[in-house]
């Protein structure tokens, strides 16, 4: 694969809607061309101690943050007719779908690819979190659960082994 944008998101809270940072990393012949990240003021806007705890984001990073539809303004011509990569693609396409439903947009049926599951089959037996599968594809992830350097990690497995 040589044409995709890798995706990751953050969310504040359970509800997958609560998406409060997003990376996105652009991919074209093998190269990345681009990379974007942005806060997200989360809908519904409350943060639970988990969410806090694994990201390092609060209430108070997202205060005065764009909401998702205009951040996506940005994001959408960066990604035209490319397909999406995640590491969980249940997790980040069900993010992204919720909080197309929660604002109403039109969803525009992106095809997703897995990585997690992609690195689950090359390597059975290891455990395939996003670092560990990262590493065994000779990328060191350094700030696990920042949006924009998991989206990076993704792409640097997606053009390792999708």
């Amino acid at each position: 694969m040589e044409n995709f944008a890798a995706i990751d998101f953050e969310t504040a809270n359970n509800e997958r809607s609560s998406v409060c940072a997003i990376g996105i990393v652009v991919v074209r012949n093998g190269e990345i061309t681009e990379k974007f990240y942005s806060l997200i003021k989360p809908e519904p806007d409350y943060y639970i101690y988990w969410c806090s705890k694994v990201h390092g984001l609060c209430a108070k990073d997202t205060e005065n943050a764009p909401i998702f539809p205009i951040v996506w303004e940005q994001i959408e011509p960066k990604i035209a007719n490319l397909p999406l990569v995640a590491h969980n693609k249940t997790f980040d396409e069900g993010c992204l779908k919720a909080v197309f439903r929660v604002y109403q947009m039109t969803y525009p049926d992106y095809k997703f690819y897995c990585t997690y599951k992609a690195a689950r089959k090359k390597w059975p037996g290891i455990k395939s979190s996003l670092d560990i599968a990262a590493a065994q594809c000779g990328y060191y992830l350094k700030n696990h659960h920042n949006a924009l350097a998991d989206a990076e990690a993704c792409a640097a497995i997606a053009l390792k082994i999708l």
